[in-house]
């Protein structure tokens, strides 16, 4: 099953009781085990300025430590067989695409202006395969921006951000 493409931000205007909602993917383990996949949007913006004269604009703050940022590059051709995610992980494509399909079946591809949170970890072997494939697509090698936190959050919810 292909999961549709996410769609845009709706927007809360200036409304400060009707914040945004801004879509993304979730990759989680399930109650059986296996790792899913979720089409989510991230709530809880807050109207802020970041500082200075700067006019306020909708954030929302993600609780945790971040351990790690890092950019990759999937070259053309690259797939990532069978593999759990290293630490729990907000991914954001910056250029080219990928994909990511779980073991309940479920597939999704991605590009710019995509978001994941990606936390499969912990997930029973299906097939002799832990957690998900990944892969880049198309004729142009993909761009990740990768944020790992030290700790899960909401583990095993399909939505931990909603």
């Amino acid at each position: 099953m292909t999961l549709p493409p996410l769609g845009p931000v709706h927007s809360g205007g200036h409304d400060k009781n009707n914040g945004p909602q801004v879509p993304y993917y979730s990759l989680w383990t399930e109650p059986s085990g296996a790792s899913g996949l979720a089409s989510c949007a991230l709530g809880g913006f807050e109207m802020k300025s970041v500082g200075g004269q700067a006019a306020p604009m909708w954030m929302r703050q993600i609780p945790g430590e971040v351990t790690a940022v890092f950019f990759t590059v999937l070259p053309v051709g690259w797939v990532g067989e069978w593999h759990e995610s290293p630490k729990p992980q907000w991914v954001a494509p910056l250029s080219g695409r990928w994909f990511i399909q779980t073991q309940d079946g479920s597939r999704v591809e991605m590009g710019p202006g995509d978001i994941h949170w990606g936390q499969d970890i912990d997930t029973r072997a299906v097939d002799g395969g832990r957690g998900h494939r990944s892969g880049q697509l198309g004729a142009e090698p993909c761009v990740l921006l990768l944020l790992q936190y030290k700790t899960p959050h909401g583990a095993g919810m399909s939505c931990p951000f909603s």
